[in-house]
């Protein structure tokens, strides 16, 4: 199969298109060529004429390690041209950056999950594009956690910058569907193109299919964040990045962040399990659960040996269907809330997550107050929160399934 990078590469036609205009690129670490050559060599390479290039969080290089750590505007050495940080000094790029092309190609590889804020990126550039007649193309990519739904819809009055609309957090569509749909919902007039993959089929079932749940098996995984390490965490993280809400660790400071349900000196993660198996086992299904123990160097619990519950959606026992990772990560806080009822488990406010103020960082990373309020009440049931978070997906899919393209 091939990406939209891929693609444009070998299309006279499209390159066509882009001869004598400007190009701006979107990119990052992960942004390579089949061969892994960085997309912003490659596009020189090829006679492309690239004025500048754009990072998004963690920076072109992908060096900043931590959320809410800041990229500066620089040059780059190699080509001279200039490298505007879109998590610096703005999130949204500023008019200024934006005169910089005519065209802006958007080459991330995204998780398939709404808290992951290139999708916010993606709006923000397609809404400047809008008000100043600039281009967008998206170069695609396949949405490594596939086309699976689930979560509940973010609340409008809740967006932020990991949450840029009304989708739930996991929303099962590539970066270039969802920009068509950002252009329907919000009712843009971009001029807006989307360089489609070749051969990707998510929708294949099957143990051995070519491509892989949502990810190519002959594709090399690039870190298009530095804790985003692996395609476990790509599968498991739009339930696991709720940790960032919480006081128990993720499992930064480790080799394999967020790839557990949590992480602390001062819970047993067998206990947990057990509560969790006892309450929702459907909600436990598709994926190999195993208590295990870290001491992170860095971040929550630093220095401490830490109890923990590991997630492997990989191997002979993985059911992509099956496996819901929003679901599990809620129940695991629900067990961690009914044998340690007085856990201090969330965020307070003075956590300013993604610059927010005065609100918990669990309701910014669910859009909503609803999944907490729902652990915190000791009368809520399994069915409950499934209830509210299936009627969200039925909507979602029904919205978007005019604007996918594979």
């Amino acid at each position: 199969m091939k990406f939209g990078i891929d693609r444009l590469l070998e299309n006279a036609e499209l390159l066509d298109e882009l001869k004598g205009r400007r190009v701006a690129l979107v990119a990052h670490p992960a942004s390579v060529t089949q061969d892994l050559t960085h997309s912003l060599d490659a596009l020189i390479a090829a006679g492309v004429n690239v004025t500048a290039a754009f990072g998004p969080q963690h920076g072109l290089k992908g060096d900043k390690q931590d959320n809410m750590v800041e990229t500066a505007d620089e040059m780059d050495a190699e080509y001279g041209i200039p490298v505007f940080s879109l998590y610096g000094e703005v999130r949204r790029p500023t008019g200024q950056m934006m005169s910089a092309a005519d065209v802006f190609l958007f080459d991330l590889q995204d998780l398939g999950c709404r808290i992951y804020t290139f999708v916010t990126t993606l709006l923000y550039l397609l809404e400047e594009a809008d008000k100043l007649g600039k281009e967008v193309w998206v170069l695609d990519r396949p949405n490594p956690a596939g086309r699976p739904v689930e979560g509940a819809m973010l609340i409008p009055g809740h967006e932020s910058f990991v949450g840029a609309a009304p989708m739930p957090m996991r929303h099962g569509l590539t970066l270039g569907e969802m920009g068509h749909w950002f252009v329907e919902h919000f009712n843009l007039g971009v001029a807006y193109k989307v360089v489609a993959m070749q051969g990707w089929k998510p929708d294949e079932g099957g143990k051995a299919i070519a491509s892989g749940y949502g990810w190519p098996e002959d594709r090399i995984w690039v870190n298009p964040s530095p804790n985003a390490a692996s395609l476990n965490m790509a599968r498991c993280y739009a339930g696991t990045v709720m940790i960032e809400g919480a006081t128990v660790s993720e499992g930064r400071g480790t080799t394999r962040p967020l790839e557990v349900l949590f992480g602390a000196p001062d819970i047993n993660a067998k206990a947990v399990a057990k509560e969790m198996l006892s309450m929702a086992p459907d909600w436990c299904a598709g994926v190999t659960m195993r208590d295990c123990w870290f001491e992170p160097t860095f971040h929550k619990h630093q220095g401490k040996l830490c109890n923990a519950l590991m997630l492997h959606a990989e191997g002979p026992d993985y059911d992509h269907d099956a496996f819901k990772p929003w679901r599990m990560q809620a129940l695991a806080f629900k067990a961690i809330r009914n044998l340690y009822p007085d856990y201090e488990l969330w965020r307070g406010t003075d956590f300013k997550y993604e610059y927010t103020n005065d609100l918990l960082a669990i309701d910014v990373i669910n859009g909503g107050p609803s999944l907490r309020e729902w652990v915190d009440n000791p009368s809520a049931a399994p069915d409950d929160l499934d209830a509210m978070a299936s009627a969200d997906e039925a909507a979602w899919i029904q919205t978007v399934r005019t604007h996918l393209l594979y």
